[in-house]
């Protein structure tokens, strides 16, 4: 098919052709056959068949393993700033439909899933945080971000500015530097914002903060949590800044014990469980989440009624999937084995490499390890503002489930 733009062509492969026509939005090096000559790195290009039929359009990456990125289907789609605009509205459109209240704290853009391949935008109150992962979006930031921007502020949204993390290693696949600071220059340049979520209110370091600066994903899974934490003694693994520990004392647990490796995470839990006059019932202990389900194990001494594990990805690629699902089985085993009959396990991964199928297999033979059996309460993903793709599965990372430990 003729389209009536002068975009470059990239000739993919029947098995990339395939996968376009199945809904897959990425089209890897080796499926690209040909390419024309001398194409710019991040420009849009159209991917055609071998018999050259048009597949679709999207950035290319000359160095990334993800060759091109698609952007649609349309082959008279001229890519201007209404069509960008389009997207975006779309996106916060959408938030506002599936958050309703909860749009002051939520993922604005979820790259893939909202058409706009490599980029990341968290809203934090008044700041937004992006992360961009595409030279794609990079090339055309300097139209995005004041798009983006005045999409939320037209609709009555205080947002002072845009802050970039950018401080990530995939950047380098697409030919890209690490960075970190202000886009343009907002009045205000202060870092630490206040978010309230479940009633938590909590300081958020969008330029320290681990990824964005405070993990959205699990906010309704939190306050499942939280349903269940009333009158219980909770141990919260790898608490990072507190959220599952505020989120279970704000329940009403009767006391909950909040244990993380960073010191520097710690601090701000704790000034956390400090703001939300709950750091009565909060014990914050600096130790390795491994080595302290161990010794709880082995003392017997320190009883639980219930045991939330949150831990961080342990395995980003296919390759390591395998020493990640024996870490996973440990911590869910010791974790069954402290229990009591009757006592209550939330236990989560956040890989997508992870698969559902895997950890389920995982949780049943941790089950197995501890000689218990498991009671299923919930089994929950991502919030909504993280929205899942059926036809890409990378959108479907978290795993979420609630059990009676009988």
């Amino acid at each position: 098919m003729k389209t009536d733009r002068d975009f470059p062509r990239v000739i993919i492969s029947d098995k990339g052709s395939e996968w376009i026509r199945n809904g897959h939005p990425w089209i890897y090096d080796g499926e690209v056959i040909s390419a024309d000559a001398g194409i710019p790195n991040g420009s849009i290009v159209d991917a055609v068949s071998l018999k050259g039929r048009y597949l679709g359009s999207g950035f290319y990456s000359g160095k990334s393993r993800i060759r091109v990125r698609l952007l649609c289907k349309n082959a008279n789609e001229k890519f201007d700033e209404a069509f960008w605009r389009r997207r975006i509205t779309y996106a916060w459109n959408y938030r506002k439909t599936v958050m309703k209240d909860d749009i002051a704290c939520c993922r604005v853009i979820f790259g893939e899933a909202d058409g706009l391949p490599g980029l990341t935008v968290d809203r934090f109150s008044d700041v937004l945080v992006t992360q961009t992962l595409s030279i794609g979006i990079e090339n055309l930031k300097d139209m995005l971000f004041p798009l983006i921007l005045d999409v939320l502020r037209s609709d009555g949204q205080a947002v002072r500015g845009i802050y970039e993390r950018n401080d990530v290693r995939l950047r380098k696949l697409e030919g890209l530097e690490e960075n970190k600071g202000w886009y343009g220059t907002p009045e205000n340049r202060e870092t630490v914002t206040g978010i309230e979520e479940n009633g938590v209110f909590y300081s958020v370091d969008v330029e320290n903060g681990q990824k964005t600066g405070f993990f959205l994903d699990q906010k309704y899974n939190r306050l499942a949590v939280a349903r269940i934490a009333e009158g219980k003694s909770v141990l919260d693994c790898f608490t990072h800044t507190g959220s599952f520990a505020l989120n279970a004392a704000k329940g009403g647990a009767q006391h909950v014990t909040a244990v993380d490796i960073s010191n520097d995470a710690l601090l701000l839990a704790e000034q956390n469980a400090i703001h939300n006059g709950l750091a009565d019932r909060i014990e914050f202990i600096c130790a390795d989440v491994f080595d302290y389900l161990r010794e709880l194990q082995a003392g017997g001494s320190r009883k639980f009624d219930m045991i939330i594990l949150d831990p961080p990805a342990f395995t980003k690629s296919r390759k390591t999937a395998g020493n990640a699902e024996r870490g996973y089985r440990e911590i869910n085993s010791c974790a069954m084995k402290i229990l009591p009959r009757g006592g209550y396990l939330a236990t989560a991964s956040c890989s997508h490499f992870m698969t559902h199928e895997n950890f389920e297999r995982m949780l049943m033979a941790a089950a197995s390890d501890a000689a218990v059996e498991l009671k299923q309460i919930e089994v929950r993903q991502q919030a909504p503002d993280h929205p899942i793709l059926w036809n890409v599965p990378e959108t479907d990372y978290l795993k979420f489930y609630i059990f009676q430990v009988v």
